[in-house]
């Protein structure tokens, strides 16, 4: 599937690894990038990486710098400014990253062939970084601006996805205006809902800001965490069914989505929900299944309802797709437009059980994406 085939040995490629960033997952991030340091194929391609520190600044960073980067409950690692700047080209006339170094001297870096953001989270996966990356025909991994805008936005996407026939969780949509403006209308929030209830923030990732809540009175507290990471907040039923997630990839050229030739589950030993800790930290009370124990009619429903869904949705390069798995089918939980992507993330995982290895799979997305914008 990627292009590192048997035969004449490819041009080698400069690519910029972007990471860190200005969402409260800066951490993840920066633990991602540090994974697709150590794996990507130094025979095909350079590396140039570049972090974004949490007011937003773009550093030059060293493979030294990463080295230590590692996930560790209260210890998640940071880009630090260290006083360097790396300039995005001013124009679609070049794709040279310029480098101002600490004494304010300039130099180039050289040119670039493709970006591959590892940023999770408003700032990075929500159409910014795409936006600023389009407007100077930049070549990147992953979907554009509207793909990324739009499977960010929790509530705006189960519009299109309800619209398009996917099954998605029943919920309530509030903003901070709107309770700010009735006071009461946390009383109501619920109604036509079936508990256990979670309460997310509109445009945030990792379960970061998410809660379980079982009794209507916990729903204000609830509330209070969502409206820390967002000023717009979904109340959801609990839906029941297995937890499963499919990746799927883009196709080559005018060819169909694909997806991976397994699912996996989130299979719960003592813990109410796949939170933040369960994901990164190790949190007790959650197994993975790979592959998950799926009849093929269930597994057929589940990709097919996948690709629909990254279809309608414009997504573009990778995408992990998550299931309530239930009596009546598959109920879409969540797309992400960039997953989880350390070499022990579900993503990677599910296309290691297709076949396909997780340096190669971090080739096939660069080349992707440098065969929609091919060089001047």
């Amino acid at each position: 599937m990627a292009a590192s085939e048997a035969g004449a040995q490819p041009a080698r490629r400069t690519v910029a690894i972007l990471f860190g960033g200005r969402s409260s997952e800066h951490g993840i991030s920066c633990v991602t990038a540090a994974g697709v340091l150590r794996s990507i194929d130094r025979a095909l391609f350079d590396v140039i990486l570049v972090g974004m520190t949490k007011q937003g600044a773009t550093v030059l960073m060293q493979e030294d710098d990463l080295a230590g980067y590692k996930l560790e409950a209260g210890a998640l690692p940071e880009v630090r400014d260290n006083g360097t700047r790396v300039l995005w080209p001013a124009s679609t006339a070049t794709r040279t990253l310029t480098l101002i170094d600490q004494s304010g001297a300039l130099r180039s870096l050289g040119h670039v062939d493709a970006v591959l953001p590892m940023l999770h989270g408003p700032y990075g996966e929500d159409g910014t970084v795409q936006g600023m990356l389009d407007l100077v025909d930049m070549p990147y991994v992953g979907s554009g601006v509207l793909g990324s805008a739009l499977c960010m936005d929790k509530h705006a996407v189960k519009v299109v996805l309800a619209d398009a026939g996917i099954g998605v969780a029943p919920w309530r949509t509030v903003t901070k205006e709107q309770l700010d403006a009735d006071p009461y209308l946390v009383q109501r929030v619920d109604e036509g809902l079936s508990y256990p209830l979670f309460v997310k923030p509109a445009r945030a990732g990792s379960s970061v800001g998410v809660s379980r809540v079982t009794s209507a009175d916990e729903i204000s507290a609830a509330l209070d965490i969502a409206f820390a990471e967002d000023r717009t907040v979904l109340i959801e039923s609990g839906v029941t069914g297995r937890e499963v997630e499919i990746a799927v990839l883009e196709g080559r050229g005018d060819s169909a989505p694909r997806t991976s030739s397994v699912i996996g589950e989130i299979v719960f030993t003592g813990r109410d929900f796949y939170d933040f800790e369960a994901k990164y930290l190790g949190g007790a009370g959650v197994e993975l299944a790979l592959p998950a124990d799926v009849t093929a009619e269930e597994f057929a429903a589940i990709r097919d309802a996948a690709v629909r869904a990254y279809e309608v949705t414009q997504c573009a390069g990778h995408a992990r797709i998550d299931f309530f798995l239930t009596a009546e089918g598959p109920v879409l939980n969540e797309i992400n437009t960039l997953p989880g992507f350390t070499p022990i993330s579900m993503y990677p995982r599910l296309w290691e059980e297709s076949g396909l290895s997780y340096t190669e799979l971090i080739t096939e997305l660069i080349e992707l994406a440098i065969a929609k914008r091919p060089a001047y």
